[in-house]
Order: C-alpha cells, then structure tokens, then sequence
C-alpha cells in the first residue's frame, strides 16, 4: 500500500481553506454579514487556519517519499 493519507488530508484542507480563504476576501466590506460573529471575518480567518494546516500536511507528505516499509522511517 503507497497511500499516505497525508496526501488527500492536505490537498482536502487545503482546498477548503483556499475557498474560505478567497469568500473572506470578496467579503471583507460587508458589515451586516459579520454583525453576528463580533464583527470578525471568520470566513477569512478560519480560511487561512485550513490553509496553512493543508500546507503543512502537504509538505510531510512530501518530506517522506521514501519506502514506507523502511527502517527508521515511521
């Protein structure tokens, strides 16, 4: 089995984060929609909260391309 469950974590994350990420930004004006949450843009904040996990799962992915069967390697 080659499947690193990294891989479609970070691209999920990752993907979700971008479209929150981008909604926030098209949003930011938009006072009566942030009314309810304190006046804060929740949408961008937790945007950028996936998108850096995404990232971040993304790059252990990367980092471990070796034999998952390998000694040493977990």
């Amino acid at each position: 089995m080659g499947l690193d469950i990294r891989w479609p974590i970070g691209l999920m994350f990752s993907l979700v984060g971008l479209l929150l990420t981008i909604f926030g930004f098209a949003t930011k004006g938009d006072a009566e929609l942030y009314k309810r949450s304190l006046d804060i843009n929740i949408n961008l904040a937790w945007g950028i909260i996936l998108l850096v996990f995404g990232a971040f799962m993304l790059a252990m992915a990367m980092r471990n391309k070796g034999d998952p069967g390998a000694p040493g390697r977990n």
